[in-house]
């Protein structure tokens, strides 16, 4: 009987080239994946995850997205607030303007222009903050004839200003009897009205380095909590204030002087117009001829 005969299995040479295109695989993919990180387009990452946000019922991590195809340019009228609500949406997202005491002041002073759609309720405001302008001037009318106290008047916004010397000890944030007295008055004319108050603190530039103030930082922004306080005490309510504190950095004279120094140390009071469905406008008296000297009417002048 013949013997069968044996035959050799075939070796494959070309095993390696599985492994290989896996591995060309794998590079390819981590390069896709680095180029799409390298390229996120912001507008679209915040819309997917406030897609995601709402979908899942949490709240939106951004006001107002940025919507895919449309520039934003900060101030337009997709974020402009205003102190009266006009209901106007521009674009398809934009949301309801709503008042902010604590941005609305400062983009009010900076001159941007309001956009309104109702004029009889731009001209009640108007009247409405006349009326309180006539009422603060008339309480602290000797006060103002010595240009201690100075009230300014805007299209949407009276902006009272305060040398800190006649309310505050040299480095203290602490009210004195005559400073209590003069805050009554204003807060007794603010307790009767709807508008939001926005209290801001000014120094000079000489340093201070105290444990309770290490800077003019700490010590403007106690100020301004410290008229805050006093005015909660005398019937305003919370949710109506605001407190800035500006330090050294806005100063408005030359603190190489005295009496520029003197001119920078102040608290300013910046009176927003009365939000919708406030009370009718508040008359009051005019202002004094003297009392006058101090106020400007018109905006367009503008307000150091």
């Amino acid at each position: 009987m013949a013997r069968r005969r044996k035959h050799e299995d075939h070796v494959n040479h070309e095993a390696w080239a599985i492994p290989y295109a896996d591995l060309m695989t794998l590079l390819l993919a981590f390069f896709v994946v680095m180029y799409a990180i390298s390229s996120v387009n912001e507008g679209k990452y915040r819309v997917v995850a406030d897609s995601l946000t709402a979908a899942f019922g949490g709240a939106p991590r951004t006001i107002n997205p940025v919507q895919v195809g449309n520039s934003q340019v900060q101030g337009s009228n997709f974020d402009r607030p205003t102190p009266i609500k006009t209901g106007i949406r521009n674009g398809s997202s934009a949301p309801a303007l709503v008042t902010d005491p604590t941005l609305l002041a400062s983009r009010l002073r900076m001159g941007s222009p309001m956009q309104v759609s109702d004029p009889q309720m731009v001209q009640q405001a108007q009247q409405q903050l006349g009326g309180i302008a006539g009422r603060l001037t008339d309480a602290l009318s000797s006060l103002v004839a010595r240009q201690l106290v100075n009230v300014r008047q805007g299209d949407l916004w009276l902006e009272v200003e305060i040398n800190s010397d006649i309310l505050f000890p040299a480095g203290s944030a602490t009210l004195d009897r005559t400073a209590q007295d003069v805050l009554s008055k204003l807060a007794t004319v603010l307790a009767d009205t709807p508008n939001p108050v926005r209290v801001e603190g000014y120094t000079d530039n000489q340093p201070i380095h105290t444990v309770q103030f290490p800077s003019n930082w700490e010590l403007s922004a106690t100020r301004a909590a410290s008229v805050v306080h006093l005015f909660m005490s005398n019937g305003i309510t919370p949710d109506r204030l605001a407190v800035v504190g500006y330090g050294e950095f806005r100063a408005r004279a030359d603190n190489n002087t005295e009496e520029g120094r003197n001119r920078n140390r102040r608290v300013v009071l910046i009176i927003l117009a009365a939000p919708d469905g406030a009370p009718a406008p508040i008359t009051g008296p005019a202002p004094t001829a003297t009392a006058a000297a101090g106020a400007v009417s018109n905006v367009s002048r503008g307000v150091n």
